[in-house]
C-alpha cells in the first residue's frame, strides 16, 4: 500500500510531495486519484460496543460504523441532514447524529427497523444531539415513503446494496460442525426483497432507489455507496460497476472512486479481519490451486448531484450548499422528528 488517508482527498489540494497533517503527526499525502479510508483499525464489534444495542449483530450485513462516520464528516457540516434509504439497523444514522447531523432511514424490514429505533435511541441516551427518524417501506418508492418537503434538502446519502442473499452472520460450534446463523434477509422468506434478485434486477431496484435520493439531495450533494463484488459458484460478480451504472441511470455524477478497509494497518502491512467462513473459503480454494485472497476492503463509490442554476424552483438552504442559518433548520418540519418520528408506509 502506498499511502492510507483518513480523509478523502480534496481534489482542490495539490499532490505530488504535498504532506497533510492529522493527528498531530505528518503523512505523505497520497497520489492523485488514492484515497484510503482506515476504518478498521478497530475491529466491527470493538466499534459497536456500548454504541449500539446488543440486537444489533443479528444484521446479516452490518456496515463498519467507522465508514458511516468517515463519510458524514467529510461531505457534511453541522446541521445537515442525512440518509440512508436501506438503513438496516441504523449504523448512518446513529453516526450522524452523534455528530449533530440530523438523519432520515428507510428500511423494509420491521425486525431491523426497530432495531433502528433502539439504536437511535440509545444515541440520544449516550449525548447524541442530531434528530433521526425510521420510515418502514421500500426504498424503490421514496417519493411516496417520504414528505415532499424533504425535496433539495440532503446533504448527504451513505447506503450500501446487500451482497446477496446471505452473508456474515453469526457462528456457533457444535459437536461436528460450525453452525451458521442470523445470516440471511428476512430469514429468507420474503422474496421480494432486492437481496434475492440476480445482478441485473438488483442494479434495477438500486438504480430506483438512487433516482429517489436525487430528488432528495440539494444540488451538489453527495451519495456515498459501498459495495464490493462476491464469488457465486465461483465466478466474479462484479457489484460495484454495476452500482455505478445505476447511479448513472439515476441522474448522478461519479466524482470518486475509494476504499474503505475492512483490515487494520500495522507497520505498514494489512492486517485481515475476515470471518470465519471468509477464512474457510479461501483455505479451500487454495487447496485446490484458485489462488483466492482474503477480503480486506471495499469500494466506495461516490457520487454528486449536478449543480442547479440559481433560477431552479426546488427548496434551496439560504447559504446554498454550505449548511442552514445559525440557530435554524432549513429542514424542519420534513418528518424528522426524533426516533418518536418513525411513519410506516
Amino acid at each position: 500500500m502506498s499511502a492510507v488517508a483518513d480523509h478523502p482527498r480534496d481534489p482542490h489540494q495539490p499532490n505530488g510531495d504535498a504532506v497533510a497533517e492529522h493527528d498531530g503527526q505528518r503523512h505523505a499525502a497520497p497520489p492523485e486519484g488514492l484515497s484510503v479510508w482506515a476504518t478498521a483499525q478497530r475491529t466491527g464489534p470493538v466499534q459497536r460496543r456500548g454504541r449500539y444495542v446488543p440486537e444489533s449483530v443479528k444484521h446479516p450485513a452490518r456496515m463498519l460504523p467507522a465508514i458511516a462516520a468517515h463519510a458524514v464528516h467529510a461531505y457534511t457540516r453541522p446541521g445537515d441532514l442525512v440518509l440512508d434509504p436501506m438503513c438496516g439497523i441504523g449504523t448512518t444514522l446513529v453516526e450522524a447524529i452523534h455528530a449533530g447531523r440530523d438523519a432520515i432511514g428507510v428500511e423494509y424490514e420491521p425486525r431491523w427497523s426497530n432495531i433502528a429505533d433502539a439504536n437511535i435511541t440509545h444515541a440520544h441516551h449516550q449525548g447524541a444531539t442530531g434528530r433521526a427518524s425510521v420510515v418502514r417501506g421500500d426504498a424503490t418508492r421514496l417519493s411516496a415513503l417520504l414528505p415532499a418537503a424533504l425535496a433539495g434538502q440532503v446533504a448527504l446519502v451513505v447506503t450500501s446494496p446487500p451482497y446477496g442473499p446471505t452473508v456474515h452472520g453469526l457462528v456457533r460450534p457444535g459437536e461436528h460442525r460450525v453452525a451458521k446463523f442470523d445470516n440471511a434477509y428476512n430469514d429468507g422468506y420474503d422474496r421480494g426483497n432486492l437481496a434475492y434478485r440476480d445482478l441485473t434486477g438488483l442494479a434495477d431496484g438500486f438504480a430506483q432507489i438512487l433516482a429517489g435520493c436525487a430528488v432528495l439531495l440539494r444540488p451538489g450533494g453527495t451519495v456515498v455507496v459501498t459495495a464490493r463484488p462476491w464469488r457465486k459458484h465461483g465466478q466474479l460478480v462484479d457489484l460495484p460497476s454495476a452500482v455505478i451504472a445505476a447511479g448513472v441511470r439515476a441522474g448522478l455524477t461519479p466524482t470518486e472512486r475509494c476504499v474503505a478497509l475492512l483490515a487494520a494497518v500495522r507497520d505498514g502491512h494489512l492486517v485481515a479481519r475476515p470471518s470465519f467462513f471468509q477464512l474457510q473459503a479461501v483455505r479451500r480454494a487454495r487447496a485446490v490451486g484458485t489462488p483466492l485472497h482474503l477480503i480486506t476492503h471495499e469500494d466506495v463509490l461516490i457520487f454528486r448531484r449536478p449543480p442547479k442554476s440559481a433560477s431552479s424552483a426546488e427548496p434551496k438552504c439560504s447559504q446554498g450548499e454550505s449548511g442552514c442559518p445559525e440557530g435554524t433548520s432549513c429542514h424542519a418540519d420534513t418528518g424528522v422528528q426524533g426516533n418518536s418520528g418513525r411513519r410506516s408506509e
